[in-house]
């Protein structure tokens, strides 16, 4: 298996991945980041239109059919799990009882 070194001098695979079945991460797109298969649509993009409130019927038009409701209901699903993960590292200050 090919190793390459990333920018922070550790080793890593430099093939894609599958984060679902609808997400995937590839160092050759998008500098790595998610994305969602077949396309250079980030995740990010999306979530940030999720939470904006955008109907998901508009998101799917707004990507021009690339990204289908059931691959946005991924990208929720995972940020979801992320968000349970690690709010612990996203405190501010802890409420006064």
């Amino acid at each position: 298996m090919k190793r390459s070194t990333r920018a922070d001098g550790k080793k890593g695979d430099a093939k894609p991945k599958m984060m679902g079945r609808y997400i995937v991460t590839d160092p050759k797109i998008c500098h790595g980041k998610p994305t969602f298969r077949g396309t250079r649509i980030m995740v990010w993009q999306v979530l940030e239109q999720v939470a904006s409130g955008m109907a998901w019927e508009t998101i799917v038009e707004e990507w021009e059919g690339s990204l289908s409701k059931e691959a946005i209901a991924e990208a929720v699903r995972l940020a979801n799990q992320a968000f349970l993960e690690h709010a612990h590292e996203y405190l501010v200050e802890p409420i006064a009882a």
